[in-house]
């Protein structure tokens, strides 16, 4: 069994086990906390598909908190034009949280 859910603007295939990495989700989750999304978009049964309009209802997706602040790769970003002498660097390291899947209810 798996589900399409919405976190943080962007959506994730939830499967129970799966580990996922999610934008920042604040000073809300602290480590080993539960947290649990409703806002699923489709739920698959072994085969029987059910899609919500926008979302089906009674269902969620209930996450452990494994890591509450992650770190992104470092992204470089370099602006110029040639001839003008304008250059700017500037690094960016995007945040995340580490969650774990627990169990999908449908």
């Amino acid at each position: 069994m798996y589900a399409i859910v919405e976190i943080q603007g962007q959506q994730f295939r939830a499967e129970a086990g799966k580990k996922l990495y999610v934008h920042y989700l604040g000073n809300n989750a602290a480590e080993g906390e539960k947290v649990e999304f409703d806002k699923v978009l489709l739920v698959d049964a072994d085969g029987a598909v059910t899609v919500g309009a926008p979302t089906v209802e009674g269902a969620k997706v209930v996450c452990e908190v494994k890591n509450p602040l992650v770190k992104g790769e470092h992204i470089i970003v370099f602006k110029k034009k040639r001839r003008k002498g304008y250059r700017r660097l500037n690094g960016h390291r995007q945040q995340f949280t580490q969650l774990e899947i627990k169990e999908v209810i449908a």
